[in-house]
């Protein structure tokens, strides 16, 4: 059962959130894509699904469905298997850069309120750019935001920044992008190969 879901009709990706989750991706926001397919990392280029389904991570939410790779219709069913989905700020766009320095500034304490509330084990944002808007907020005085863990907390949860899956960040390989996915594996106790 998923305990946060926002109304669809909103024309936005609900959060799939609950209490205790090992880990909630946290996305910049949602793309126009995505939010009319209802499903997180919907575009079939985007490597999210691929790079996680050659994870460790993944391997125990893949044996109880019954896939060897997951598919953005399966986002609905990895709550259960201890892993989230929110956005930091929830207008989809067609870019991240068409969004207002408000929307980041007011999706910070939203998503703060998010976390205080679920308290999951690990916030893992995808990409330097939302987790950006999080630190000015958060933690100025802390060091300059940098792929891995962060040296602060948001409430319980440690902070994990990692490159982001859209096919538009050319800096990660999927190679290095599923890597990344491994190390959250190490971080959450699965053993990692």
């Amino acid at each position: 059962m998923v305990a946060s879901v926002a109304d669809a009709s909103e024309g936005t990706l609900p959060d799939l959130l609950r209490p205790g989750l090992k880990i909630v991706f946290v996305g910049i926001n949602p793309s126009v894509f995505s939010a009319q397919r209802g499903h997180y990392f919907a575009r079939p280029t985007n490597r999210f699904w691929p790079c996680f389904s050659r994870s460790i991570l993944s391997l125990e939410a893949r044996q109880a469905l019954g896939v060897e790779t997951l598919k953005p219709e399966h986002d609905r069913a990895l709550p259960d298997y201890g892993f989230g989905f929110t956005d930091l700020v929830k207008r989809p766009t067609a870019r991240a850069d068409q969004l207002d320095p408000a929307e980041f500034a007011a999706g910070v304490g939203e998503l703060t309120a998010k976390l205080a509330r679920d308290k999951p084990r690990i916030a893992c944002f995808h990409g330097i750019t939302g987790f950006r808007a999080v630190h000015r907020a958060l933690a100025a005085d802390a060091p300059a935001p940098q792929l891995g863990e962060q040296p602060w907390r948001l409430g319980p949860s440690r902070l994990f920044v990692i490159p982001n899956p859209s096919p538009a960040n050319a800096h990660a390989t999927p190679a290095q992008q599923t890597a990344w996915y491994d190390r959250l594996a190490g971080e959450v106790g699965f053993k990692v190969q």
